[in-house]
């Protein structure tokens, strides 16, 4: 564990006020994680690439300014919903400075949470666009970009302290969690400590509280311009995210 982990139990009553028996907003908790996360600097091989796509960008984007620093998480603090990625885009979270913003990947994540009544409006172009996400919150089993959108095992252990700590402080409502890709799916079974399951699209596991494991395939634009994923086998798994929170059979 790095020397910095994050400690739930510490920040439980720094932040919570246990020992007055009132708890403060989970979003306060959720803000302060942020604001580690956002300086962290734990990877030195990825602090060193954002630092390089923040100065070679790409033509499309060349006159704005990127954000170019570990990317915070978002959505709602009261989640049923928990969505975890893989790692922001270069051009994309990297860019915005929020976690599927600004890529094609976010363009199919929040049209889809749209569509299952979890976001305000179907896009996410920026920080300040007015996307608030309902009964669900937005994460990555890593929080920079890594090159080839391959992190090295030492970066996602990096990183699990704060998937950790996302999963405990959100555990009073979760109800779904969500992993996009393998690296997310592995990252969350990880730091919860879930074993005997298989990755695969629509695989949809039993956990712990009462919770649901859903699995499914990254929407990156492989997976989506090869047919690997359709737009179909993309919606059908919000939908039965949404059916499983509304307490239907499915």
């Amino acid at each position: 564990m790095p020397t910095n982990a994050i400690n739930i139990q510490h920040l439980d009553i720094q932040y919570l006020a246990l020992s007055k028996g009132k708890l403060v907003e989970e979003d306060l908790l959720l803000h302060k994680l942020n604001e580690t996360v956002v300086h962290c600097k734990l990877c030195p091989r990825l602090s060193k690439y954002i630092r390089e796509v923040r100065k070679t960008k790409t033509k499309k984007f060349m006159n704005q300014v990127y954000w170019a620093r570990p990317v915070p998480t978002f959505g709602d603090p009261k989640a049923k919903l928990l969505v975890i990625g893989l790692a922001p885009a270069a051009h994309g979270g990297n860019r915005t400075g929020r976690v599927f913003t600004g890529d094609s990947s976010g363009d199919w994540l929040i049209r889809a949470l749209f569509e299952t009544g979890f976001a305000n409006k179907p896009t996410s172009v920026s920080r300040d666009d007015g996307l608030i996400l309902k009964d669900a919150y937005l994460t990555a089993a890593v929080r920079c970009v890594p090159p080839l959108n391959k992190p090295d095992p030492s970066e996602i252990s990096n990183c699990s302290q704060y998937l950790l700590a996302e999963t405990k402080i959100l555990e009073k409502t979760t109800k779904v969690i969500l992993t996009l890709g393998k690296i997310a799916f592995d990252a969350y079974r990880s730091v919860c400590n879930v074993r005997g399951l298989m990755f695969g699209h629509n695989k949809i596991y039993p956990v712990f509280d009462g919770k649901t494991l859903i699995v499914s395939y990254h929407p990156s634009r492989r997976n989506t311009n090869t047919g690997t994923l359709t737009w179909q086998m993309w919606i059908n798994i919000f939908q039965t995210a949404r059916s499983i929170i509304n307490g239907e059979s499915v």
